[in-house]
């Protein structure tokens, strides 16, 4: 039977507005997770940043420190409530939005997500990638991380069951992307991109594909 997928993305954001309280939760259980938001800092984060599904702030405060702003964005308001809590800085703002139905304002310099592109259905793979475009300045750059590629799944829909401490289940979005594979969608997509692995994550930096070859060389230092 095929999935609706409209019901099937409520019901991610139903899921991640449930799991607020216990959010933070596998940061702390994780050393991996807390040294890998250190890799900011040799990531090409510049200027006004735009960080979407910025979930409790994780990433929050670090790229507030390599930016000149950071619009952050998130479906969920109890994340988000969180989120003000943890990153105070003056030139961060917060913003509740749906991905999916939302459009940018205006445009960034860098537009950053952690742990999002695997919540992409892959039928709207192109439409997400041509929201990140819209919310490109020229020269700009997207920078992502994510789980890796161990035991991905290459479905048309992936849906994940997920328990919360309740007992509680939701079914998630859940596609895990080849670096290489994802390299040549978005090729296709009309983006340059260069994904690299890092343990069992994945760290992309992509741009349109009319970019300089000069300028793309710089993606990671």
């Amino acid at each position: 039977m095929a999935i609706d997928e409209d019901a099937l993305l409520a019901e991610q954001v139903a899921y991640y507005r449930a799991r607020a309280p216990e959010y933070d939760r596998v940061y702390a259980e994780r050393e991996d997770l807390r040294e890998l938001v250190t890799v900011i800092d040799d990531l090409p984060i510049a200027g006004d940043v735009l960080e979407l599904a910025c979930g409790t702030g994780q990433w929050t405060g670090a790229l507030a420190v390599r930016a000149r702003s950071v619009t952050a964005v998130d479906a969920s308001p109890e994340v988000l409530d969180i989120a003000r809590e943890r990153v105070t800085s003056s030139h961060v703002r917060f913003d509740r939005a749906d991905v999916f139905r939302w459009r940018p304002p205006r445009r960034y310099d860098t537009v950053f997500f952690a742990f999002f592109l695997s919540h992409v259905p892959p039928s709207r793979l192109g439409d997400f990638w041509d929201i990140v475009a819209a919310a490109l300045a020229p020269h700009g750059k997207a920078v992502f991380i994510d789980e890796g590629p161990t035991a991905a799944v290459r479905e048309e829909v992936a849906a994940d069951v997920r328990r919360l401490d309740d007992g509680s289940q939701y079914r998630i979005v859940k596609v895990l992307h080849d670096p290489g594979e994802l390299t040549g969608e978005l090729a296709a997509l009309g983006w340059s991109a260069e994904i690299r692995p890092r343990e069992e994550f994945i760290i992309g930096v992509a741009e349109p594909r009319s970019v300089p070859a000069a300028q793309r060389a710089q993606s990671f230092r």
